[in-house]
């Protein structure tokens, strides 16, 4: 089917006038003024746009770029609307924009009757939508379905893409799936935003110096035909959530931090797709936060553990054809148990290769070279897999038969430095095809270009980290420059630093504001209070911790200053060092119950 523009496209529209009323909130498009809905501000129900819900003046009016959806609480329904958004190229010829800003806007007149438990878990549930309005890297188009690679979209049907938006999406990557239901049930298909959370970078691969706006401004001197490339990548939701509280699998097989990467090349009227896909280890395993700065694996035994590995790769061929699973992760220690755990069970599926490679002994640190190892073991396979092509007619001259699934243990760091070797892999085969290589030439041969191409990749790493453990990838200059550099080194150690924070101190509400964005939690008045079930009180105590280890320190070293003065201060030094000792045993002790732990949801 045609890729590009089409004027049978269906086109949402793309920007809104907000109406702020004291009962109602009216959503109307400026180049449609009869076209719109409202929202009750005290029961929350939605009502097509009539005359009676326009009329008198509003206390507020502004502009808005789309309604991502509706959630309903304990005291009301809250609408999240884009406030604010950035164009940053097209994707197949349509715009493409980020969004900028995003706010809850409240319909909860029912407040003032609720009772104080009730209050005081809307509040917190409040705080969780504050959370979700700063999800980094969510992406949409008003004219075009993003969710969907190029193979699949080129053999839908003409029709396909007069559907709604909503329609034409792959469910999987829909981060605002849950929160579309109501406005899909009242039918208001044309305000129905599909957003994908994930990264969108695209660079220009030019022989001339022309200033061309696009996803971020790089040219490349690529000999002398110009080409764009695009890296896409697009975040599961089935098992959305943080570094340490989202692992493994769950009992139906979907994993952790499951993201399908597109790497695009459009080249004198021919385009070239190849995918490659990531995800968490598909066990059922944990990883609790407890203090600690690694804290222990834990691999949780269920009689359905098989059945879960062969869901997983199941729907891996259907989707994707055959598939190699690299497993990245360290054969020693915790890793190494986990990692032998997943290979016994690969040896009960005999259409899935599973290919071991120890990163960290084979690479090090700085030997990024050494990737080739891997290469020469699944380059064959690799290879026949293919990649997607077509010319400028539309016809598919090549197709990817099957797909890499790389692992590590959290599939960012090696995974991604991974991926990027096999992507370079592939644009070598995708140019030497089109002519634009010899059968001699790589893109390494051409330095200025290389270094760009790999800027493209870590930068994607970069984005996709912060969404799942909160901070910019580790091993970033193995994929910038092929070698650990100084200010890499520092970089990645205050980034493991802000990693340690954020999955220690901060990720509990994190892992709660995706769980009820995403539906995993649904709140009603009929269920107990989760707050009353769960006892993460204790978290509060951590500051008093604190101080008693900063204080029984700073005591002990002022005592043992003034013992050399004053034999008596030797025992208050006794004293203070034993206080000492005996918070941070305490401390170590209760670690799990110091961190901040999700409170609405169970981790499978």
């Amino acid at each position: 089917m045609e890729v590009g523009s089409s004027s049978s496209n269906f086109k949402l529209y793309d920007q809104f006038e907000l109406l702020e009323y004291e009962d109602r909130l009216v959503f109307k498009s400026p180049e449609s003024p009869d076209q719109g809905f409202s929202i009750c501000r005290r029961q929350g129900n939605i009502e097509p746009l009539s005359d009676e819900s326009s009329s008198g003046k509003p206390s507020k009016t502004s502009t808005i770029y789309g309604v991502a959806g509706t959630i309903r609480l304990l005291a009301g329904t809250y609408v999240l609307v884009i406030t604010s958004r950035k164009e940053v190229g097209s994707f197949l010829g349509f715009p493409v924009y980020r969004v900028e800003s995003m706010k809850f806007l409240a319909c909860n007149e029912a407040l003032r009757f609720s009772n104080s438990q009730e209050q005081r878990d809307e509040a917190y549930f409040m705080s969780l939508l504050k959370t979700v309005e700063a999800t980094p890297g969510l992406y949409y188009s008003y004219e075009t379905d993003i969710t969907v690679n190029l193979q699949r979209r080129c053999k839908l049907m003409e029709a396909w893409t007069s559907k709604p938006l909503w329609k034409q999406a792959d469910p999987r990557f829909v981060w605002n799936k849950h929160l579309l239901e109501e406005l899909i049930e009242y039918k208001l298909d044309r305000f129905i935003i599909p957003l994908l959370q994930g990264n969108i970078l695209k660079l220009l691969l030019y022989h001339a110096f022309e200033p061309i706006c696009i996803f971020q401004v790089t040219q490349l001197k690529l000999k002398s035909s110009p080409a764009t490339f695009t890296l896409l990548s697009r975040r599961c939701t089935r098992r959305l959530g943080t570094r340490m509280w989202r692992r493994g699998a769950n009992l139906e097989g979907d994993t952790a931090n499951f993201i399908e990467t597109e790497q695009l090349l459009e080249l004198e009227g021919f385009r070239c797709s190849s995918l490659q896909i990531r995800g968490s280890i598909p066990l059922l395993w944990e990883q609790i936060v407890d203090l600690s700065y690694k804290p222990q694996l834990r691999i949780i035994q269920h009689e359905q553990t098989p059945q879960v590995v062969e869901r997983h790769f199941n729907d891996l061929y259907q989707r994707y054809g055959e598939t190699i699973a690299v497993d990245l992760t360290d054969k020693h220690g915790d890793e190494g148990q986990l990692s032998a755990a997943y290979a016994e069970e690969m040896q009960k599926l005999p259409n899935v290769r599973y290919v071991s490679f120890d990163f960290h002994h084979v690479c090090g640190s700085s030997n990024f070279a050494n990737l080739q190892v891997l290469y020469d073991k699944i380059s064959e396979v690799f290879e026949k897999q293919g990649y997607f092509l077509i010319d400028k007619d539309g016809k598919i001259l090549e197709e990817q038969k099957g797909i890499i699934r790389s692992n590590c243990i959290d599939c960012l760091d090696r995974t991604n430095v991974t991926q990027s070797y096999l992507a370079q892999k592939t644009l070598d085969i995708q140019l030497q095809r089109l002519g634009v290589f010899t059968s001699t030439e790589y893109i390494s041969m051409f330095p200025e270009d290389y270094m760009k191409f790999r800027t493209l990749w870590a930068e994607q790493g970069d984005e996709i980290s912060l969404e799942y453990a909160g901070t910019h990838a580790l091993k970033g200059d193995l994929v910038r420059y092929g070698k650990q550099t100084v200010a890499g080194f520092i970089k990645d150690g205050m980034s493991a630093l802000s990693r340690y924070y954020m999955n220690n101190f901060h990720d509990g509400i994190r892992q709660d504001a995706l769980d009820l964005v995403s539906g995993r939690y649904t709140v009603s008045k009929s269920n107990p209070s989760p707050f009353q079930l769960n006892s993460f009180e204790s978290f509060s105590y951590l500051p008093v911790a604190s101080a008693l280890l900063i204080g029984g320190l700073t005591l002990t070293t002022f005592s043992l200053q003034q013992a050399a003065r004053n034999a008596q201060h030797y025992v208050s030094s006794v004293v203070w060092a034993g206080v000492t000792a005996g918070a941070m045993a305490l401390v170590k002790a209760n670690g799990r119950q110091f961190c901040s732990r999700p409170r609405l949801c169970r981790l499978l």
